[in-house]
Order: C-alpha cells, then sequence, then structure tokens
C-alpha cells in the first residue's frame, strides 16, 4: 500500500487573503561595483620646496649674511583671489569661476561675500562678490612651480613681471587678466575670460629680501 503523503504546511496569510511576502532586507543584493581608485600621487616634497631646503637656503646664507637659517626669509602662503562682479546679474559665473579656480590650484575655492552694503554698486551686504584660495605646504610650491615655468610664459608680449609690486612688509601681489594661461583650463569649455590677483606672503618685512627669495625661486622680474 503507499504510503499517506504528509501535509504541507501552509504559508501564513495576510489580512485580505494573501500570502505574506518576506521583508526586503532578506533578500540577497548585488555587491556593488567598485569605484575604480585614483593613482597615488607622489609622498615626496614639491620641487621647489627640495630646491628650498637644498640650494636657496645656502644661496640666502651667502647673499644675506647670516649663520641662523631659521632668520632667513621664506614663503609662507599664497593668496589667490578673483573678484567675480558681474555674479551680481549673473549666478552662474560665480560657479564657473570657483570651479576653475579651483581647477588652478587643486584646492576648492571659498566664496567671499560683501561685508557692507554700497548703493552705488547695488551691492548689498551679504552677496557674493568673489571666490579665493589659500595655498600652503606643498600645494603652495607646486602652484608656484606651474605659476613661473608654465603660466607667466604663456602671456601675450611678456617681458617680465613689476620688481617693485611690493607692500613694504615684504609681500608681493601680482595680477593675471585672464585664466587661460594656466594649462588646467580647456578654452572650449570657457564662456567668459576672468581675471585675478596673486599675493605671495613671506616671513621677512624686508622687500629687498623678499626680492632676493623669489628671484632665486625663478620669478623673472622685469629689468628696470
Amino acid at each position: 500500500m503507499a504510503e499517506p503523503k504528509e501535509d504541507k504546511p501552509k504559508k501564513p496569510k495576510a489580512e485580505g487573503g494573501k500570502p505574506e511576502k518576506a521583508p526586503k532586507g532578506d533578500k540577497a543584493k548585488p555587491e556593488a561595483a567598485k569605484a575604480p581608485k585614483e593613482p597615488a600621487r607622489p609622498s615626496g616634497p614639491a620641487r621647489l620646496q627640495e630646491r628650498y631646503q637644498k640650494e636657496i637656503t645656502k644661496r640666502l646664507v651667502e647673499k644675506l649674511g647670516r649663520t641662523n637659517p631659521h632668520s632667513l626669509p621664506k614663503l609662507q602662503k599664497i593668496v589667490v583671489n578673483m573678484g567675480v562682479g558681474k555674479a551680481l546679474q549673473d549666478k552662474n559665473r560665480m560657479e564657473q569661476a570657483a570651479e576653475q579656480l579651483s581647477q588652478i590650484t587643486g584646492q576648492r575655492a571659498q566664496i567671499t561675500k560683501a561685508k557692507r552694503a554700497v548703493s552705488g554698486f547695488r551691492l548689498r551686504e551679504g552677496n557674493e562678490i568673489g571666490c579665493r584660495v589659500t595655498l600652503r605646504g606643498k600645494r603652495m610650491y607646486e602652484f608656484l612651480d606651474r605659476l613661473i615655468s608654465i603660466a607667466l610664459p604663456r602671456i601675450r608680449d611678456f617681458r617680465g613681471v613689476n620688481p617693485k609690486s611690493f607692500d613694504g612688509h615684504g609681500n608681493y601681489s601680482m595680477g593675471l587678466a585672464e585664466q587661460l594661461v594656466f594649462p588646467e583650463i580647456d578654452p572650449d569649455k570657457v564662456t567668459f575670460t576672468q581675471g585675478m590677483d596673486i599675493t605671495l606672503v613671506t616671513s621677512t618685512n624686508s622687500d629687498d629680501e623678499a626680492r632676493e627669495l623669489l628671484r632665486f625661486f625663478g620669478m623673472p622680474f622685469r629689468e628696470a
């Protein structure tokens, strides 16, 4: 005789007569595709940073006649600033300018806002009027290297920078008329030209010492 078949347990039904569905968390989720890893950056010092430590300090000791290396002038920071006044009429200009400044410097740009209202310029307090980046350490030396060796020679009819653009406290300021001199900017994606101000802050209060420091870095000063 055939053995009687055992009754299989029925799935519990929810209200309405439909079987309950398993919770979504019980299902095995497919593994997400791993994003490709970015190539590792070299961990060593920048080229100009290494040059300052091994070569420029010795030349400054001979030039200034000092024996204490801590008293020698050195570069502390570089501030790159873009004034985007037309952003009051077109907000897209501010976004594009900040993005381009980040590409040039390799660091996220900070949006600057007006501290006071100026009725003559239709400017209200808190309006976004520019963007800036403050560079220190390795990024500072890398930016200075690209500025001296790549960007400045690409300026049309370039004859050197003004050797007298110091503020009396050892800090040097210069201006660029457009951002296209930097190779990081794609000319096909640029819809407007944007200038910028670059300030090199040093540890000395003497303009002459700061001028010698920048000259040893390779800054192409114009002959007076």
